[in-house]
């Protein structure tokens, strides 16, 4: 249960990137993106709260934010139009594969 945590927290952690981004445009303020990334980061932290209490603290939050710099590169991407060159992957697929190598690794 706690890894199932730890991962939503790390697809929360998504959320508030992309509603500040959303949140101050060139138009201006646009609070209810604000208030969504104030929610995100809300869930983000309490799921995380909740996979330290099983998962090592050092694993749980090296793993939470790969999630969410993962999860955020490819929102840049998919949802801004920023710049999908090789070596932005080649590094981000670094980030990935210590995600997953940290997983494989832990006793938990």
């Amino acid at each position: 249960m706690a890894w199932i945590c730890l991962v939503v927290a790390g697809i929360c952690e998504w959320g508030w990137p992309v509603g500040l981004k959303f949140g101050w445009t060139e138009q201006g303020l646009h609070y209810g993106w604000i208030a969504f990334a104030i929610v995100a980061m809300l869930f983000s932290g309490t799921l995380l709260l909740i996979a330290q209490r099983t998962i090592p603290m050092g694993t749980a939050y090296a793993i939470w934010t790969g999630i969410g710099a993962a999860g955020t590169f490819m929102l840049g991407i998919l949802v801004f139009g920023e710049v999908a060159s090789f070596a932005r992957f080649f590094f981000v697929g670094l980030i990935i594969a210590g995600i997953i190598g940290l997983k494989l690794v832990s006793t938990h």
